[in-house]
C-alpha cells in the first residue's frame, strides 16, 4: 500500500480539482480541430486523411471520442485520465533520476504540484489542449522506458519500446522532437552515471530516429506549409526578442494563477529594447544556474534546464501567432516544480520536516482551489471570453470572440458592442467587421 500511495494521492487530486472541468463546453480551436472538422468524425475520413494530416495520433483519439457515443464527457474524461498518468509518471521520473538519495517529498511535491496548478487547465480543460497531454504521455513513456533500460541493460527498452514511444509523441505534437535532448538530461544528473561512450550507445536509436523525423517534418506538405505560415508571421530574430518577454511572461503565471488568460495581450518586439533587459538578466541567470547545477548533478539545476529545453520549440526563433499560451507551460514547468521541491528538501533538513511539509500542503490545496475556480471559466463561451476580455481588453480577438460568443447565445445588442470594441481596438480588422455587417444583416431581415 505503501507503494501505491503516490500514484493514488496524484490520481485522487486530479480527480478532485478537475471533477468541475466536466461542465465545459467546446471553445475557439475546439471548433475548427474537432467539431466543425469532418476529417475526425468517421473513420473512414480520418483514414483518407492521413497522408497529407499533421498529428495522425491525436486526430485518431478525437476520432474515437467522436464515434464511441460519450459525447462532451467523453473528451473530458480523457484529457482527464491523460493528465493524472503523466503526473505519476512524473513523480516516477523523478524517484528514478534522483536515486535513491532523492527523498519521497522531493519527488512527490513537484508531481502534485503539476498535477494541481491552474496553469494546467489550458491542457486539461480545454479540449483541443490534448496535443500537449497526449505527447507527455509518450514522450514521459519514453523516458521512463529508457532509464529501465539503461538499468536493466535492456537492448529491447532501449532500442525498440522507448524510440516507439518517442514517435507515438512525434505522432500527437512535433515539440515531442526534444526527446533525446531530455535523454541526455537525465543520463547527465544521475549519481549512477556512466561513460559518455556507453550513453551515446544507448541513446543511438533516439537520435537516428530525431534526424529522420526532422527530414520527413520538412518534406511532408502539412508540416512544411505550418513551416511557411510561421515564419510568415515575423523574422525568427525578432521572435527572439520577443521571446524574452514571452517566457517572462510565462513565468509569472507560474506565481500569479489568478491572472490566467487564454489569449494574453503580448507585445512584439522588432529588436532589442531596455525594457527586455531586466527578463533578459533574469532568464540568463536562470539558465546559469541551471548548467551550474547540473554540473554538481543537482535536481535542481536538471529541472531548470528541463524548463528551458521545454520551451525551445514554442518559445525561441520559430514564430508563432501567439507570443506566448499557458499550454506551453505543460511539460516545462515540472521542471521548476522540481528546482523548488529540492530547495523544500533541503530545508526540511535543517530546519526541520514539519513546517515545510504543512507550507507545501497549504500550497497544494490552494492552488488546487484556483483550478477548480478557473474550470469555471470553460463552462459556457461567452463566460470564457468575458474573462479574457477583462485581462486583456486591448486585444481585438478577444472582443471579437466574445461578440461572436454573444452571437451565438441569442444576445445580439452585446454581441454588436463587443464587435465595435474589438473595431475600435483596431479599425483593420476584417474579421470583426465582416462579424458585425453579418450580425446587422440578419437584424435588418428579422425585421
Amino acid at each position: 500500500m505503501k507503494r501505491l500511495f503516490p500514484v493514488l494521492l496524484l490520481a485522487g487530486a486530479v480527480a478532485i480539482v478537475y471533477l468541475n472541468s466536466f461542465r465545459g463546453v467546446f471553445q475557439f480551436d475546439d471548433y475548427n480541430v474537432i467539431v466543425d472538422n469532418g476529417g475526425v468524425h468517421t473513420w473512414g475520413a480520418f483514414l483518407a486523411g492521413l497522408p497529407r494530416g499533421i498529428r495522425p495520433l491525436l486526430k485518431f483519439t478525437y476520432t474515437l471520442n467522436w464515434t464511441w457515443g460519450m459525447g462532451l464527457f467523453g473528451f473530458h474524461l480523457v484529457n482527464v485520465m491523460l493528465h493524472a498518468a503523466n503526473a505519476v509518471m512524473l513523480f516516477f521520473l523523478a524517484s528514478r533520476i534522483g536515486g535513491p538519495s532523492v527523498s519521497r517529498f522531493a519527488a512527490l511535491l513537484p508531481a502534485l504540484l503539476f498535477a494541481v496548478h491552474p496553469v494546467q487547465t489550458e491542457v486539461v480543460t480545454y479540449i483541443s489542449g490534448r496535443s500537449v497531454s497526449l505527447m507527455a504521455f509518450f514522450y514521459l513513456g519514453s523516458i521512463l522506458v529508457y532509464l529501465r533500460g539503461r538499468e536493466r541493460g535492456s537492448p529491447f527498452l532501449l532500442y525498440l519500446t522507448s524510440p516507439i514511444l518517442f514517435l507515438l509523441a512525434a505522432a500527437s505534437k512535433e515539440v515531442a522532437l526534444t526527446l533525446p535532448f531530455a535523454l541526455v538530461l537525465c543520463d547527465a544528473v544521475r549519481r549512477e552515471r556512466t561513460g559518455w561512450k556507453e550513453t551515446i550507445r544507448a541513446q543511438a536509436v533516439h537520435w537516428g530516429l530525431l534526424a529522420a523525423l526532422a527530414v520527413f517534418f520538412l518534406a511532408h506538405a502539412g508540416y512544411g506549409r505550418l513551416i511557411e505560415a510561421c515564419f510568415e508571421i515575423r523574422s525568427a530574430s525578432a521572435n527572439l526578442f520577443t521571446q524574452i518577454h514571452g517566457i517572462g511572461y510565462l513565468l509569472s503565471r507560474l506565481v500569479m494563477p489568478h491572472a490566467l488568460d487564454i489569449d494574453p495581450d503580448l507585445p512584439v518586439f522588432s529588436g532589442g529594447s531596455p525594457v527586455l533587459l531586466p527578463e533578459a538578466l533574469l532568464l540568463a541567470a536562470l539558465l546559469g544556474a541551471g548548467i551550474i547545477g547540473l554540473k554538481k548533478r543537482s535536481l535542481a539545476g536538471f529541472g531548470i534546464l528541463w524548463f528551458f529545453l521545454h520551451l525551445v520549440p514554442t518559445n525561441s526563433f520559430i514564430p508563432r501567432l501567439d507570443v506566448a499560451n499557458d499550454r506551453q507551460l505543460y511539460l516545462a514547468s515540472w521542471g521548476l516544480f522540481l528546482a523548488v521541491a529540492a530547495g523544500a528538501d533541503l530545508l526540511r533538513e535543517k530546519r526541520g520536516a514539519r513546517w515545510i511539509t504543512a507550507v507545501a500542503v497549504v500550497l497544494v490545496v490552494a492552488l488546487g482551489a484556483l483550478t477548480v475556480s478557473r474550470n469555471t471559466a470553460y463552462r459556457s463561451e461567452v463566460a470564457l471570453w468575458e474573462d479574457t476580455v477583462r485581462k486583456s481588453p486591448g486585444k481585438a480577438r478577444g472582443w471579437n470572440n466574445l461578440g461572436y460568443a454573444y452571437q451565438q447565445a441569442g444576445r445580439f445588442c452585446d454581441a454588436e458592442a463587443a464587435y465595435l470594441r474589438a473595431l475600435q481596438v483596431n479599425p483593420g480588422y476584417a474579421l470583426a467587421r465582416e462579424n458585425l455587417r453579418g450580425l446587422k444583416a440578419r437584424s435588418d431581415s428579422a425585421r
